[in-house]
């Protein structure tokens, strides 16, 4: 018995659809196995280094510009570029496309002469030395501070060391304050068992394996799960290129100063001497009443880096009379970055910066 042959119609139907999936799965993998994705591209200047810390300020892409500059302070533990990820899906685009001065700490990858920064070398000297030189640079004599993670502890020690800082406003994004609520970081550094001393004595920085295979402990299925994930929505060119490269760059994890960390595990962790406020560096106390700058502090439902538990006593602590708190969906990478910030946290960020930065 013969079998008649499909029509042209069909045949045209079936190969574009073959031909559609197949460029569809394609462009999928090539997100999949590019070697070098393009980060941190928002047209920028280095205007200040120190050691491996630079300071960036981005280029204006709009005719007006809002009056007070922005300093967004990053945190020590990974790279920046998460907030500045890839073009369309940037918070640093974002901010100077809205129309914001914004300048940027990247404090680097420690080298081994890094080992001996302490939390007091950024607070007390790099974070006020940024302020200074974007003082010089704009004629302003206050900022806005941005702080996202760590990087809005070590802005919140600044404030809580400098009653007189030239700050007008401060935002933080997931930032720990109640560092016995870490989850399972604060159970792996339990003064017990964990030898700081030894670790840093022997390793000097500690170096990024480490601490990301302790990223990957906290959701061990995650790496399993990447795969899968992105396979299931291959088709979604956006979602998968914005996962990648998310996923890359919570891969990409650099050392930790030897003796920051030491400082961090033993008065932050052990003695969580910034929530009881008798945390110390260069002889002066962080004093969270004395912060009054009005601020904000956004925070993901479903961060598993710093939970609600630790971010959650921020606002609560300081002397400020003008605090708004913000929960917002996603996690502590997609807070920032990706499809879900763009429609959660950046318009929320760019109401509450707006009228504030004139």
């Amino acid at each position: 018995m013969s079998t008649a042959p499909a029509s042209p119609d069909v045949a045209n139907q079936v190969q574009t659809a073959v031909d559609a999936i197949m460029r569809r799965g394609l462009v999928g993998l090539e997100y999949i196995s590019l070697e070098d994705p393009k980060v941190g591209s928002t047209p920028k200047d280095t205007v200040l280094t120190e050691g491996s810390m630079k300071l960036y300020h981005y280029r204006a892409q709009t005719d007006e510009v809002y009056r007070i500059p922005l300093l967004v302070v990053t945190s020590l533990v990974s790279k920046p570029y998460i907030l500045d990820l890839t073009p369309g899906q940037s918070m640093m685009e974002f901010l100077v496309k809205q129309g914001y001065d914004v300048y940027l700490i990247d404090w680097g990858v420690p080298r081994k002469e890094d080992k001996n920064l302490r939390l007091d070398d950024y607070v007390l000297r790099r974070i006020p030395n940024c302020i200074a030189r974007i003082q010089e640079d704009t004629g302003e004599t206050q900022v806005n501070l941005l702080g996202y993670c760590v990087g809005g502890s070590l802005a919140t020690m600044y404030l809580g060391t400098h009653a007189d800082a030239p700050v007008a406003n401060m935002a933080c994004l997931t930032t720990p304050l109640n560092f016995k609520g870490m989850g399972l970081f604060s159970q792996w550094t339990d003064e017990r068992y964990f030898d700081v001393d030894r670790i840093v004595d022997t390793l000097g920085n500690v170096p990024g394996e480490i601490l990301l295979s302790a990223f990957d402990m906290l959701r061990p299925t995650g790496r399993l799960m990447s795969p899968i994930q992105v396979l299931d929505r291959i088709r979604d060119d956006k979602y998968v290129k914005s996962f990648m490269m998310v996923d890359r760059w919570a891969a990409d994890q650099i050392p930790f100063p030897g003796e920051a960390f030491r400082q961090m595990v033993k008065e932050l962790y052990w003695k969580n001497a910034m929530l009881e406020g008798t945390l110390e560096l260069g002889g002066r106390r962080v004093d969270l009443e004395s912060i009054r700058v009005p601020m904000v502090h956004a925070m993901a439902e479903h961060d598993h880096i710093v939970p609600y538990e630790a971010a959650k006593p921020l606002l609560d602590n300081v002397g400020s009379e003008d605090t708004e708190e913000v929960v917002l969906r996603g996690g502590h990478a997609s807070l920032v970055a990706g499809g879900n910030a763009m429609y959660r946290l950046w318009p929320k960020l760019d109401q509450w910066l707006s009228v504030r930065s004139t």
